[in-house]
């Protein structure tokens, strides 16, 4: 055993490298961290498509407003990571040039898929090269052009559409809420009940609405709106 386990030590030294039974550990890594980071949520509802976070707090003295966990890409997109949240603001950053770059190339607003789809291409090339380390981190992109979408980014660079769907710390306790709660007719208002109800959950004892971050673009009006605590303790 010790001697395997030294063996496959030596293949997590690069993301380039293959260990013998076809896996980068360090993209498996990646993926761990991902779950270690604070709990995300998103919902595509009727009348739109919602993103509420955990901000994880762990500092009493730290000022909560000054903790972004779901981020405004365009008017009508957003993004929340989980992981290692300064390679998601890296990539998010990336995101908001990209989405000014195609409005001001093409005169239109960006299509959410177009641009999940170039985030990932950025994201896959960090487990191919040498040096650089893969991005830990795992993104949720809300968007809303002809329909709300919600897409989720992997750490290898793939990325799938839902219509509700968690990351990070006890996502598959809140996945489980989502598939016995969640229904297509679901508006943003039930929406954020259930995703306070799901952190609650998770939370337990350490639940404060002062942790949450969100936000949810309207399918009417294609304009990110941010959720503060007024509206947040309404709703709860």
């Amino acid at each position: 055993m010790q001697a395997n386990a030294s063996q496959m030590m030596g293949y997590d030294r690069a993301n380039t490298m293959f260990s013998p039974d076809g896996r980068l550990l360090q993209v498996e890594y990646a993926k761990k961290t991902v779950k270690q980071g604070s709990a995300t949520i998103g919902i595509v509802c009727k009348d739109g498509v919602l993103l509420v976070a955990d901000k994880r707090i762990i500092d009493k003295f730290i000022v909560p407003r000054s903790i972004e966990k779901v981020f405004q890409v365009d008017d009508h997109i957003a993004a929340a990571a989980s992981g290692i949240v300064s390679d998601g603001r890296v990539l998010v950053e990336n995101a908001q040039v990209m989405s000014q770059q195609h409005k001001m190339t093409y005169d239109e607003p960006i299509q959410t898929q177009e641009l999940v789809k170039d985030i990932c291409n950025i994201m896959q090339k960090y487990t191919q090269f040498g040096g650089p380390r893969p991005f830990g981190v795992s993104i949720l992109f809300a968007g809303v052009n002809e329909e709300p979408q919600l897409f989720l980014t992997d750490v290898t660079g793939i990325y799938f559409e839902y219509k509700a769907t968690a990351i990070g710390e006890g996502e598959e306790q809140i996945k489980e809420i989502l598939e016995k709660e969640y229904k297509e007719t679901i508006t943003i208002s039930e929406g954020i009940k259930l995703c306070l109800r799901a952190l609650k959950k998770v939370l337990g004892n350490d639940f404060d609405m002062k942790r949450i971050d969100g936000g949810y673009i309207k399918t009417s009006e294609k304009n990110f709106v941010r959720l503060d605590q007024a509206t947040l303790k309404k709703t709860n």
